[in-house]
């Protein structure tokens, strides 16, 4: 887990971004502070989880750990990297799963998510939505100025999410959030079981 305090931006605000990179071997998370025109990390880290063998009780982590980062860091809002379609069905049937389970949690505490695409979310951070996962990780720490390159990429993406939803709220435009399900599903049919 990385903390440090960090760097500018261009919108007025005061609020905490909660950036999630789901997964059911490794979830990255990453917290920002929007203080003024300043982007500050407060802190980024991934939750592991390769030695738990049921997929049931890897859901109840990632449940459990996005209730914690909220209870303790207490975000004004999540932004979720949306799963992409793979080859491995099975593979993106459980990563949808784990971005519903941490849905769920910030739901549950009535906080409003945004989900991003991976492109929209490297394109917003670096310029170019083709970008590698290092490419990514190398501009966070020039933008956010810390050093220790983080031991998974999976934290410098879940961070990625929280500074993308920065960069896409300017003053004066609208983007969904949700602060409940019902809200959520009439937008996302898609997403019902």
């Amino acid at each position: 887990m990385i903390t440090k305090r960090a760097v500018s931006s261009a919108i007025t605000t005061d609020k905490i971004i909660l950036g999630i990179d789901p997964g059911t071997t490794v979830m990255g998370y990453g917290l920002i502070h929007v203080k003024g025109a300043k982007i500050e990390l407060i802190v980024m880290g991934v939750l592991r989880l390769e030695k738990i063998a049921d997929h049931a009780l890897k859901l109840q982590k990632i449940f459990e750990k996005v209730v914690s980062l909220i209870d303790e860091y207490k975000p004004d809002e999540l932004s979720i990297e949306a799963p992409f379609f793979g080859k491995n069905v099975q593979s993106m049937l459980k990563l949808g799963r784990a971005q519903g389970v941490a849905i769920a949690g910030a739901l549950s505490k009535k906080i409003p998510i945004q989900e991003y695409s991976p492109k929209k979310i490297k394109q917003s951070v670096t310029g170019n939505g083709n970008a590698s996962k290092e490419q990514v990780s190398a501009m966070l720490m020039t933008l956010l100025n810390f050093k220790e390159k983080p031991e998974f990429l999976d934290a410098s993406d879940a961070l990625a999410a929280a500074v993308c939803h920065h960069f896409q709220r300017k003053p004066g435009t609208s983007s969904k959030s949700y602060t409940g399900w019902k809200a959520f599903l009439a937008d996302n049919p898609n997403k019902k079981g």
